[in-house]
């Protein structure tokens, strides 16, 4: 029973292996058309997109410097890694997100589901199974909301890790974002299980559920936060 639980678990991680690796291969793609097109001035607006992702921040971040960029841009910190991210994919419901050293990151629903490129921390997937509260956070209120993840982690072989949240919301608090302040809600989820212990942290809009700012579990230990610096216009309604 054990050998069948876990070569189970090593097909499905196969299978999010593959997955992964299809929207690594389509985000090279993007970027290899980027760099080989700088005929017009769209061209040439990517191609300097790409630089920006490049320099990781080493300079402060101006709004002016982000309005002409035509992907939707986020900064991420923690897990090694300290810059910015552009969204170049969408695999499906999920947001494939690639930085200049080839960094990437999947996002759904503004959920990290998995990680590639990352200096200390990579996973193959995050899924939540069963009633998932993200969808309706702004109408969440005072609820308090349990949510289910089996976590595929490549380091240590260790697939189908349950951890268990508990999701409630701690407020209103003002979070400025490259100099605009918004009101935005506070959830915080308390994480349990096989040698995790801690919480994420997300501030979402009230009105749309939107997360702008997080502060998420990508292993046993270590979290990333992540801030919506130019926010993909679809995935804000």
């Amino acid at each position: 029973m054990l050998y069948a639980r876990a070569t189970h678990a090593e097909h499905r991680s196969a299978r999010a292996t593959f997955r992964g690796a299809g929207v690594i291969a389509r985000v090279a793609l993007v970027a290899t058309l980027l760099a080989t097109s700088a005929c017009s001035s769209s061209s040439r607006t990517a191609l300097d997109t790409m630089k920006l992702v490049g320099n990781r921040w080493k300079s402060p971040v101006r709004v002016e410097k982000l309005d002409s960029v035509p992907y939707p841009v986020m900064q991420v910190e923690g897990a090694g890694y300290r810059g910015a991210l552009v969204m170049t994919v969408i695999d499906g419901s999920r947001q494939a997100w690639y930085g200049g050293q080839g960094e990437l990151m999947l996002l759904r629903d503004g959920l990290v589901v998995g990680t590639h490129g990352m200096t200390e921390a990579n996973v193959d997937e995050i899924r939540i199974e069963g009633d998932n509260p993200f969808v309706r956070l702004a109408s969440l209120g005072g609820e308090q909301a349990t949510v289910t993840r089996r976590y595929d982690w490549r380091d240590g072989y260790r697939y189908g890790v349950v951890v268990e949240g508990r999701l409630q919301q701690r407020g209103k608090e003002r979070v400025e974002i490259l100099g605009t302040e918004r009101d935005l809600l506070h959830f915080e989820e308390s994480l349990s299980g096989p040698g995790v212990r801690g919480s994420n942290h997300y501030w979402a809009d009230p009105e749309t559920g939107f997360i702008w700012k997080s502060r998420q579990l990508v292993a046993s230990g270590t979290w990333v936060e992540l801030v919506q610096l130019k926010p993909d216009q679809e995935a804000r309604k």
